[in-house]
Order: structure tokens, then C-alpha cells, then sequence
């Protein structure tokens, strides 16, 4: 798996981390100086986002390391395990303003509006700021995109980059209901909005998490990607006449970006010549239909009997014969061994 380092990122991650360390401060001195807990919130949320920009930073750097003897498929894992960090720091965030917004509900607090206001429209407008400069990475990464053999682009999502993006997006909608908090505290003296508006910011930020928990934990549970279908696969490998069947299919992902598969192809015994035309049939046909670059495909003439059948098998055994065929293969693995 080629390294692939993104320098113009990393630029624009360093300068969104400064912005928005900027909104932290100014967030975290106004929400303690108003008594605001919306805005002390947003700030906490604020806080998760440094986190959440600098470890996909870190990220960056560390995935475009070329492979070594003891990580043969580099370290592009390191962008997956951000994400997950990033979406628990989310929802750890999440329950401690539920907490928080249970007890200011139950002793509501007097709170200086205009000044809650005003920190509030500034946090959203940096905000914004680091939405546009984040947003044209997050939503279309030339590096990591393919097209199929009928001309259809798949663009593929990288979840360190999202996770930190989701992350800036949650908090410019949280600024915006502490805007709201300030407007009707401000008209009406109803200081329980406070901690209402903190509630809804908290539920904005459980969405965001799951967001990004949802892919992260498929590609830690080496599923297959979404965007991809097995039996889709199963069945462009088995067309080509040469082919009887397919079996012990497996496709899953490195990060985003780097999708691997490998297969056990059974053949009729053909001339080695034959085989190796073969193989590179079926690699550009991955390749081409599914953006499936790296791929491990083992030629047979008989089924090893190994994993399950995916295209072309007979019916499978009754169970009885299946465990007599894993013992029989077990005894013979013991026996080579």
C-alpha cells in the first residue's frame, strides 16, 4: 500500500487548529464572564474539536510513512483509530452536557444575554471560516476516487477527515442555537432556554458521533466497504469461461482509501501461460469495476475447501458431512505440519 502524503491538508489543518483554539479562548473566558452554560457547552464541544483537528493532523503525518518489517501496509490504520477517538471524545462530551444541563435546569442562573450574544456570533463566523477552509478536502479528495468501467465516479470518504470536519460542522450548529439561547433570553428573561439550547447542542454532537462511529467501527471489523457489493464481486471474478468457481472471498479496507481483496479462483488445469493472462483479466476487472487496487488471488484446480463458496459451487454439504470434512482437513493440516 503506497504512502500518500497530502501537504495542502496538513496546511489548512494547522491553520483551522489555530482559528480554532482562537474561539475556544474567547468561548470558554465568555461563557465563565456571562454564566452562560450553552456557551460554555459550545466551548467544551470547541475543546473536542482542537483534539479532533490535531489527531487527525498527527494522522496525516504518521498514514503517508512508507511500509516497513513490522507494518507491511504502512500505518494508514492511524487515520481509522483518529476517528474513533474523535467519535468517542464526541460522545463523552455529550453526556457530561446533559449532566450539566440537568442541574442548571433544576437552579436556572441569571445570564448576561448580550455578551453571550456577541462571543456566540463571533465563534460562528470563525466557525464558518474553518468549514470553508476544511470543506473542499471533505468533499471531494481527488487521491481518493476511482472510475468504473462505465464511466461512474466513486469518490471515497475519508473518515479521519470527516470525523474532524463533523466535528467543526457540530459546533457552528451549536453556536447557532446559543445565538438563539441569547436572542430569547434576551426578549423574555426565560433563563431555562440556557439549558435547553445546551440539551439540543448535546443531541447535534450524539448524531455527529455516531456519524462517525458507524464507518469506523466497519473498517475496524474489516467489513466490506458500503460502496462495494460481494456477490457483485463474486460474480464479475467467476465470468470469464475459464473460471468454475470462486471461494473463501474476502474484501475489506485498510482506511478509506485503500480497499484489498483476496480470493481463491478454481480452474481447469491449463498451461501456467494461460493462468497468468488469467490473473491479470480478473486484477484489471477489479480494478476497473470496483477501485479494488490491491488484490491477492490464489489459482486452483481443485477447491481447497477452504472459506465459503461465493460463485459456482455445488450445494453445500449437510452439516454432518461438513464436520466430517473439517476434521478430515484438520487431521491432514496436523499430519503436513
Amino acid at each position: 500500500m503506497p504512502p500518500h502524503p497530502r501537504p495542502a491538508v496538513e496546511r489548512r489543518f494547522v491553520l483551522a487548529i489555530v482559528l480554532t483554539a482562537l474561539i475556544l479562548v474567547a468561548e470558554l473566558v465568555g461563557g465563565i464572564w456571562t454564566g452562560s452554560l450553552a456557551l460554555l457547552s459550545d466551548a467544551g464541544h470547541v475543546a473536542t474539536d482542537i483534539l479532533a483537528l490535531g489527531l487527525s493532523f498527527v494522522a496525516l503525518r504518521l498514514s503517508a510513512l512508507p511500509p516497513d518489517n513490522r507494518h507491511t501496509y504502512g500505518y494508514h490504520r492511524l487515520e481509522v483509530l483518529a476517528a474513533l477517538v474523535n467519535g468517542v471524545t464526541l460522545g463523552a462530551i455529550a453526556v457530561g452536557i446533559f449532566r450539566e444541563a440537568y442541574l442548571r435546569w433544576q437552579t436556572p442562573e441569571p445570564i448576561k444575554s448580550t455578551e453571550m450574544l456577541v462571543i456566540a456570533v463571533i465563534g460562528l463566523l470563525v466557525n464558518l471560516l474553518v468549514i470553508a477552509i476544511l470543506g473542499g478536502h471533505h468533499h471531494h479528495d481527488h487521491e481518493h476516487e476511482h472510475h468504473d468501467a462505465g464511466g461512474h465516479q466513486h469518490a471515497h470518504t475519508d473518515i479521519n477527515l470527516q470525523s474532524a470536519f463533523l466535528h467543526v460542522v457540530g459546533d457552528a450548529v451549536s453556536s447557532v442555537g446559543v445565538i438563539v439561547a441569547a436572542g430569547i433570553i434576551r426578549a423574555t428573561s426565560w433563563y431555562w432556554v440556557d439549558p435547553l439550547v445546551s440539551v439540543l447542542i448535546a443531541v447535534i454532537i450524539v448524531l455527529s458521533a455516531w456519524r462517525v462511529l458507524r464507518p469506523t467501527l466497519r473498517l475496524l471489523m474489516e467489513g466490506v466497504p458500503e460502496r462495494l457489493d460481494l456477490a457483485q464481486i463474486g460474480a464479475a471474478l467467476a465470468e470469464p469461461a475459464a473460471v468454475r468457481s470462486v471461494h473463501d472471498l474476502h474484501v475489506w479496507s485498510l482506511c478509506a482509501g485503500h480497499v484489498a481483496l483476496s480470493a481463491h479462483i478454481v480452474v481447469d488445469d491449463q498451461p501456467l501461460g494461460e493462468t497468468a493472462a488469467l490473473m491479470r483479466g480478473l486484477k484489471h476487472r477489479l480494478r476497473e469495476q470496483f477501485g479494488i487496487e490491491h488484490t491477492t488471488i490464489q489459482i486452483e484446480c481443485e477447491t481447497c475447501g477452504q472459506g465459503r463458496a461465493s460463485c459456482g459451487e455445488p450445494v453445500a454439504l449437510p452439516a454432518t458431512q461438513q464436520w466430517q470434512a473439517l476434521w478430515h482437513g484438520t487431521r491432514n493440516t496436523h499430519l503436513e505440519e
